[in-house]
């Protein structure tokens, strides 16, 4: 069964959906990398202006991220789909850190980029679980000093 946000069911046909069955799991995986691989899976500030500065941060080093790939892997005749995102985030975390320049030397790091490439994974599916589990002490609400 698939469900889908369609207003018009007769605009669409099933085999249409059915293709479009297998980038869920692309959805799934670009979610993961920026709540996890881009440390945002928790919002640490106190305000909701400061959590939604957060939040546009992340989408913006994302979004970085993914135009890195998308040249790599356009300079490497691949799709973007078949390189890393986590390796590509070590590798301009180093990039950036050593003082290399992502303008002068882009070349060389979209070949560093483009080096790791993900395996063939057709049909992946996985199923979808809970990760956190609920800890058996309670949530930290006042301050530690006045806690203890």
């Amino acid at each position: 069964m698939l469900v889908t946000a369609l207003l018009n069911h007769r605009s669409v046909s099933k085999y249409d959906l059915i293709e479009l069955q297998p980038q869920r799991w692309n959805v799934e995986l670009d979610l993961r990398n920026l709540k996890t691989t881009t440390g945002m899976g928790v919002l640490n500030y106190q305000t909701p202006q400061m959590n939604e500065k957060q939040l546009w941060v992340h989408l913006l080093a994302y979004n970085v991220i993914r135009l890195f790939m998308a040249q790599a892997a356009s300079n490497a005749g691949v799709g973007p789909r078949e390189l890393s995102f986590k390796h590509t985030v070590q590798l301009w975390t180093e990039w950036v850190s050593r003082g290399l320049s992502t303008t002068k030397d882009c070349g060389q790091m979209f070949t560093l980029i483009a080096h790791c490439k993900l395996g063939n994974r057709p049909s992946r599916f996985e199923p979808r679980m809970r990760k956190r589990r609920p800890k058996p002490c309670q949530w930290l609400k006042i301050l530690r000093a006045q806690a203890r």
